[in-house]
């Protein structure tokens, strides 16, 4: 589990195989994602990749969105991932 703001989001084109991915930053402290692991440590990360498969867009998401996500972390090009999270949206900025 882990909390965080989405810094950014990547679309696919058409021509792909469809996911919906986006980058989430810590909410705490800047650049680190803290996940609360096995046994209840927190591991900090830099930045955390997360991808809904075969999804072209998931509602509210988007970035500076505070969320909080529940699911297992892997790793992805050398960056820790986490694949069709569970996810609670916290908090939105508004735009003037």
């Amino acid at each position: 589990m882990c909390t965080g703001f989405i810094e950014s989001v990547t679309h696919q084109p058409p021509s792909e195989q469809p996911f919906f991915s986006a980058v989430v930053v810590d909410s705490g402290r800047p650049g680190a994602v803290s996940h609360t692991g096995a046994g209840g440590f927190r591991k900090p990360y830099d930045r955390l990749r997360v991808i809904w498969l075969g999804r072209t867009r998931v509602p509210g998401i988007e970035a500076g969105v505070e969320l909080r996500l529940d699911g297992m972390v892997t790793q992805v090009d050398g960056l820790p991932a986490m694949f069709n999270p569970r996810y609670e949206i916290l908090s939105r900025q508004e735009h003037l």
